[in-house]
């Protein structure tokens, strides 16, 4: 299987196949049961690696990620969990708790060196005037860890089902974090796959100006 064929329109960059493109978005699905085998710790190393390089605002990168796959690890987090939440979580091999980072400015000078003057300015608005953009900008490296981890072959459980507060002051102690997403991670499990539910169509969604 090839990843990459030549675009139609003359010029272009390369395109992904269509069983890449199944992989990433037409057939992956949110996994509700996982099997027992583990995951490598350089699996997940990768799926990080890649996660990392699409865009953020300013190059910002609030994203933080803390792997829970320990017995007691899992013990402080299922009680955090909403109940339907928690007899996947405690199956899945990894648990990723995806938090956004409101103090991510303190590495701008690494992150955005072109514009310096950014720490300041960033420090000056204060922790509420950065967290809407470490929300959104989190949310969007939720997204692409989710499409890093299928392309690592793993099945992803993302949930917003969980106390998310409580999970913060759990495991990312301090008030600069903010938990955004809890994703269970691994091989799939038996069944593992609800039916496809329908998607809004293009004249429900796309307009032209």
């Amino acid at each position: 299987m090839t990843a990459l064929q030549d675009s139609a329109l003359p010029g272009a960059l390369p395109v992904l196949d269509d069983d890449a493109r199944a992989l990433l978005f037409t057939e992956a699905r949110t996994a509700n049961s996982f099997a027992p085998d583990p995951v490598p710790d350089e699996t997940l190393a990768a799926v990080w690696e890649l996660a990392k390089w699409p865009p953020t605002a300013a190059n910002t990168q609030p994203l933080r990620v803390t792997f829970v796959r320990s017995p007691e690890g899992k013990a402080r987090l299922l009680p955090l969990m909403n109940e339907g939440n928690r007899a996947k979580t405690e199956a899945a091999p990894v648990v990723a708790l995806l938090a956004t980072d409101v103090d991510f400015h303190e590495f701008t000078e690494q992150t955005f060196p072109i514009r310096p003057e950014l720490k300041d300015n960033m420090e000056a608005a204060g922790t509420a005037g950065r967290e809407s953009m470490a929300r959104f900008n989190g949310a969007l490296q939720a997204a692409y860890f989710l499409l890093a981890a299928r392309a690592h072959g793993l099945a992803t459980g993302p949930m917003a089902g969980f106390d998310a507060d409580a999970v913060t002051a759990e495991f990312f102690p301090g008030e600069r974090h903010r938990t955004l997403l809890v994703v269970n991670l691994g091989l799939p499990g038996e069944n593992p796959w609800f039916d496809r539910l329908p998607r809004l169509p293009h004249s429900d969604v796309v307009s032209w100006a």
